[in-house]
């Protein structure tokens, strides 16, 4: 995707960035974002805030779209004419695949300074860097693995929250005969790899999700074990509504809300819909970890990757990403958008239950070994092999003639595109 742009890119880096260093004023950043509304638009100013009180200007280039496809496009077109902004928002491989054009700034100084081999776990610092540099920020974590519940929903259908799959079921079959969907679900490609995961993890354990989903084991794609996980991952389609096609992620929260299905397979942004529909967790919903997976914790973290720069632009650009792992905006950030704290050494007093425990479980599974790259969410593996796998585990999911042993022989090929 982006190697396409390599000769481009060469060729005017060097003239392109002694012109940005010119034009820039003294201390600018130019930060690339799709932070455009509610509480992301309140934490970008927060760290504007940060920013300026440090004495520098700040240039907001924000484009919207909420995966940030958008910006993309912009931002290859910007560094490709040699005019990066001092920021953008870009996560997991696509870090490295920057990193491989030579265009990204070396943060190792304010790292050393500010510590972030201590406060950050290995598996979110190693994210961060290209050949062991740091070259960019984290400013959250996102938990994917999560089970949303309506307790009065299963309370009724005689039902309790399940830890693992066989429960699942159990759970699911009370509430289909009690009149309520079980499993709330939107039938699009990211909603249903999001579920996969869930279950992969949940059957298969850590090891199984590092080799089939990090390394792209072919042994383990093509094991009994995936087989089962397909099998497993099928049968769930008999407790989704038939309206589940095209759905968005936020309307089948709503009908965990509304008490019309009685759990989802999402992760946290999910409790901002609750949130807003002024319900309490642990009394009105409840967030547990998605069946079988109680002790792995899979992470979809939003970071800022830095472009080179020199001169006070540079100097700026380091304040700004020193603000960006800082205690104080890390708080607040989080506060707003649903997600914790990517810092190991945060007061949680101000965050709610579910954030507690996400934040618990971060800090136990860092050391544990069970903090996972959420390959459904872009941080295991680069895009293109992703879309490959994701477009297989759809194709399953609406495939009733397709067997699970022919979606293993699908899963495998795609893992090889690149």
């Amino acid at each position: 995707m982006i190697r396409t742009m390599s000769k481009s890119l060469k060729f005017l880096s060097m003239a392109g960035l002694v012109s940005v260093a010119m034009a820039a004023q003294a201390g600018e950043v130019e930060v690339l974002h799709w932070w455009t509304s509610g509480g992301e638009a309140k934490a970008a100013a927060e760290l504007k805030k940060i920013m300026q009180s440090k004495g520098h200007t700040w240039k907001d280039f924000a484009v919207a779209g909420g995966a940030g496809d958008n910006a993309m496009t912009v931002l290859k077109s910007r560094v490709v004419s040699g005019n990066p902004p001092a920021a953008a928002q870009i996560k997991g491989p696509s870090i490295q695949e920057w990193g491989d054009e030579g265009v990204l700034a070396n943060l190792n100084d304010v790292a050393k300074a500010e510590q972030w081999d201590t406060v950050l776990p290995k598996v979110v610092a190693d994210v961060m860097k290209y050949k062991g540099n740091y070259v960019a920020a984290p400013v959250n974590v996102h938990r994917v693995n999560w089970l949303w519940v309506n307790p009065e929903v299963l309370k009724k259908a005689g039902a309790k929250v399940p830890t693992n799959w066989n429960e699942f079921f159990d759970t699911a079959e009370k509430l289909q005969k009690a009149g309520v969907v079980p499993l709330a679900h939107g039938g699009q490609a990211w909603q249903d790899a999001t579920v996969f995961e869930a279950v992969a993890l949940g059957l298969g354990g850590t090891d199984f999700y590092k080799k089939a989903f990090v390394q792209l084991d072919q042994a383990t794609l093509k094991s009994p074990k995936m087989e089962e996980v397909l099998t497993t991952y099928k049968k769930l389609k008999k407790y989704v509504d038939k309206n589940s096609p095209g759905r968005d992620w936020n309307l089948a929260t709503a009908m965990v809300i509304q008490g019309k299905a009685g759990m989802q397979i999402m992760g946290d942004w999910a409790k901002g819909e609750f949130l807003a529909a002024n319900k309490v967790p642990g009394k009105d919903f409840v967030c547990t970890p998605a069946p079988g997976t109680s002790n792995a914790f899979t992470f979809n973290i939003d970071s800022f990757a830095m472009f080179k720069l020199s001169g006070d632009s540079a100097k700026a650009q380091k304040d700004l990403a020193a603000a960006i792992m800082s205690p104080q905006f890390q708080e607040v950030f989080n506060l707003n958008k649903g997600s914790i704290p990517a810092r190991l050494n945060m007061d949680m007093a101000k965050f709610d239950d579910c954030g507690k425990q996400s934040s618990k479980d971060f800090v136990a599974t860092s050391k544990s070994g069970g903090l996972l790259p959420s390959w459904a969410h872009g941080m295991a593996m680069y895009s293109a092999t992703q879309g490959a796998i994701q477009d297989a585990i759809s194709q399953f999911w609406n495939t009733d003639s397709m067997t699970a042993k022919q979606a293993v022989d699908k899963i495998a090929a795609a893992a090889k595109v690149r």
